[in-house]
């Protein structure tokens, strides 16, 4: 029985024993060794727990490597071991390569953290998003112009970094742009890809800017790419607009010094098509003698304890003509993105990532 067994037999079933245990203990490379790869193998996941278990790898089997070369003697264990070595250090200059690529400059890395993370967006989502603006910060001096009214072509969509801009039409004050606001979100919206137009507004920083830019087309084909993407910017832009509309919010005043709601629907009057003057004039007067004594406001909360008249079967609601308003044209161009052929969402409804 014992002629037929085989090499495996001998090593599981009748293993060979120790004649004899060492007297001394191995030296001090050796025991360094195994407490440096314990340590090494309670690294975490990740690119960065990995960069921690292949460096303690590496000096382990080092510790190792000196053993063999210097207590033991032996020329195996010191060839396995420097093999271990170079395995390592293969590992570990890969994945400083991988981390190296993908890191990116500081202001995009805080972008991420500001407007993607928070969305959990995948970081290789993030990576071509940021591609397709060739990774470029770029800047703006103070009292330096991004955009001029009438002459600047809507041809890039550019995200404010860090400064602040201020908008502005024929020399009357809009709003500002502040830190991860898009700065020419409207005008994105208000064209469609096949068609090209200017700006209606003046854009120039306050402060020393830094923003990053998407050229038009290369969006375009980015967006139409990836659908994904494609709503991720339709949010984005969705609620930076809706912020611009807020802003300017405090900007729109009626004749009587009270404040227009930009979420009620008799904004949508004042953005409407405009009447001449003397017509404007005229069915104004009109509708103030039909709201003496109470003067009545079809769009405001009433203070008044008395019940208003009823009103009308069919009453002129006019668009109020420049003198009605904080400037003459405050909308810029908020109201073509907003209703040039384009349905817009139900209240409930919001965009699926």
């Amino acid at each position: 029985m014992s002629g037929n067994s085989t090499p495996w037999d001998q090593i599981l079933f009748q293993p060979p024993l120790c004649e004899g245990w060492k007297q001394n203990a191995e030296g001090a490379a050796y025991h360094l060794g195994n407490c440096i790869l314990l340590l090494g193998y309670m690294g975490g996941s990740g690119i960065f727990g990995s960069i921690y278990i292949f460096s303690l790898l590496t000096t382990g089997y080092i510790c190792y490597t000196l053993w063999g070369w210097l207590d033991a003697c032996g020329l195996d264990i010191f060839m396995w071991n420097m093999l271990l070595v170079m395995a390592c250090l293969l590992q570990l200059a890969h994945l400083i390569y991988r981390l190296r690529k993908d890191t990116f400059l500081e202001e995009f890395d805080l972008l991420y953290k500001t407007l993607c993370q928070p969305l959990q967006v995948p970081f290789e989502v993030y990576k071509e998003i940021v591609k397709c603006c060739e990774e470029q910060v770029l800047s703006l001096s103070r009292d330096q112009n991004y955009a001029v009214e009438g002459k600047t072509p809507i041809n890039r969509l550019s995200l404010l970094l860090s400064g602040r801009i201020r908008v502005s039409q024929d020399g009357q004050f809009l709003h500002y742009v502040f830190p991860y606001q898009f700065l020419d979100s409207p005008e994105w919206e208000s064209l469609r890809p096949s068609e090209e137009g200017t700006f209606q507004v003046t854009l120039t920083a306050e402060t020393d800017c830094n923003y990053i830019t998407w050229p038009r087309r290369k969006l375009y084909l980015l967006l139409a790419k990836d659908r994904y993407i494609a709503r991720l910017f339709s949010a984005f832009l969705g609620y930076d607009i809706s912020e611009k509309l807020y802003a300017l919010n405090d900007k729109v005043f009626t004749k009587f010094g009270l404040r227009f709601d930009i979420r009620l629907p008799s904004l949508y009057h004042v953005l409407g098509p405009a009447f001449s003057d003397a017509e404007g004039e005229k069915e104004l007067e009109e509708w103030e003698e039909r709201a003496v004594p109470h003067r009545l406001m079809p769009t405001f909360v009433q203070t008044a304890a008395s019940a208003p008249p009823p009103p009308p079967a069919h009453p002129k609601v006019t668009r109020p003509d420049s003198a009605l308003l904080a400037s003459g044209s405050l909308i810029r161009s908020y109201p073509c993105a907003l209703f040039k052929g384009r349905a817009p969402l139900a209240p409930t409804q919001t965009p699926e990532l």
